[in-house]
């Protein structure tokens, strides 16, 4: 009956038998984004006598004013005349980077909206693909510019983003909301990415130990880079059975519980075809503006001051990624840990298993060489992230003491890569050939 007052032009291709919460099936990652949603009021529009106008004006303000952030959205004109007018290249940079920010949670609204048409399982994969489309995509644009070192920074930035600073902040601050009952959740979504963490983690270890083990002289950079692009290979099969085990063998472990106070409707908001036509329309703004990211990050690091490593590491994944991660903290307040460690893990592991190693393989394909090896520093950085979360989720409850350790080491790592102007492979392999001349050196003795 609810279904019946909506307005037809909400309705295209309206069939309202797969509008049901058991077939939608939403994800961490939609309920987060859409506590950052508003109701559109459609009085004004539902008065335009053309039903084709009417349908747009419907679309344009769900997709553009259907959320919090909409007052962002004008920094994306404000990028593109910027960079064809000849702006400064940091104020190119930084616009681009505000524009990124509502156009994630604008994302996941829409492979949400076309979830009601498909179902939970096909909306999964969306979701699989594209939750963490800006990462991609920049690391795309990043690798076709030859910038391996900005690819390599930005994702482990959000490997270590949604580790320590999203969990951090939203364990701290739930437990502050919740000082008084003990905050619990489920360890089995936790147990499941913790440990495709911990093989993600292993496939980057090994890299690096491959180059400090044995003499320096026989150690060849063509033996890493094929040693990454099969531990690649490896992460991307993994990533494709943790699909099949979180949207077919175990789908209820993930599937996130609903909230009555968030905007969550019976029925899809817009039609299935103008969902992809604005999908595809979002894509596109994301990579103009990822491309913007990537060509002024050089000129943005020498005007303020910061190292690249900085900027990729901390900056670009604090922006890029503030709606989902508002999200989670908002959902912590509530109580609701487990929508919070959907979002934080989850991210964590897409980023690892399937960013990375689709990074690795788009430079193969391009002939270009990046590897596993991450260098010591931000290996160590992301193993020590890995053990200390993996830790801290063991007992399946909650206290604030918990996130503010997380946050301190965040803090930590980010004043290390602040004051750090960023390692090379070459101060790598010098680093080695001490270490090897030195255990030389014992031997003789």
């Amino acid at each position: 009956m609810a279904t019946s007052t909506r307005e037809p032009w909400l309705m295209e291709n309206g069939n309202v038998k797969v509008l049901t919460r058991e077939r939608h099936g939403r994800t961490a990652q939609n309920m987060s984004s859409s506590s950052l949603r508003k109701k559109s009021d459609m009085a004004l529009v539902s008065k335009v006598p053309y039903s084709c106008l009417r349908k747009f004006l419907a679309n344009l303000q769900e997709v553009i004013l259907g959320t919090k952030l909409s007052v962002l959205f004008p920094a994306i004109p404000l990028a593109i005349i910027a960079h064809f007018f000849g702006f400064g290249k940091p104020w190119v940079f930084a616009l681009s980077l505000l524009g990124l920010t509502p156009l994630a949670e604008r994302i996941s609204f829409l492979t949400e909206q076309i979830t009601f048409y498909t179902g939970p399982t096909v909306g999964g994969l969306l979701n699989a693909t594209c939750g963490n489309a800006t990462e991609l995509i920049i690391a795309l644009f990043a690798l076709w510019q030859h910038k391996v070192d900005v690819v390599k920074y930005s994702l482990l930035g959000s490997i270590l983003s949604n580790l320590l600073l999203v969990l951090g902040t939203s364990l701290f601050c739930g437990g502050l909301a919740n000082l008084h009952s003990e905050q619990k959740y489920d360890r089995k979504q936790a147990d499941v990415n913790t440990v495709l963490l911990l093989l993600s983690l292993l496939c980057h270890i090994l890299p690096l130990m491959f180059r400090y083990a044995g003499d320096a002289a026989a150690y060849s950079p063509s033996d890493t880079l094929q040693l990454s692009r099969a531990s690649s290979i490896i992460m991307l099969v993994a990533y494709i059975a943790y699909l099949y085990f979180q949207l077919w063998t175990h789908r209820e472990v993930f599937e996130a519980q609903e909230d009555d106070d968030l905007v969550s409707d019976e029925a899809p908001v817009i039609g299935f075809w103008s969902g992809f036509i604005w999908l595809a329309g979002m894509t596109v703004v994301i990579a103009v503006l990822s491309e913007y990211v990537v060509g002024t990050i050089e000129e943005a690091s020498a005007s303020w001051g910061i190292s690249v490593s900085f900027i990729s590491i901390i900056l670009l994944p604090i922006v890029g990624n503030a709606a989902e991660h508002a999200g989670a903290v908002i959902f912590a307040f509530k109580n609701k840990l487990d929508i919070t460690l959907g979002v934080a893990l989850g991210s964590a592991t897409q980023i690892a298993l399937f960013v990375v190693p689709v990074s690795v393989v788009f430079a193969w394909i391009l002939n270009i060489d990046m590897n596993l090896d991450f260098n010591l520093l931000e290996t160590g950085s992301l193993a020590l992230s890995v053990l200390v979360t993996a830790f801290t989720l063991q007992d399946g409850t909650s206290h604030y003491m918990k996130g503010f350790v997380l946050l301190l080491c965040y803090v930590v790592i980010g004043a290390c890569f602040f004051v750090s102007k960023g390692s090379t492979t070459n101060e790598g392999n010098s680093v080695n050939l001490g270490l090897n001349s030195s255990r030389k050196e014992l031997f003789r003795i």
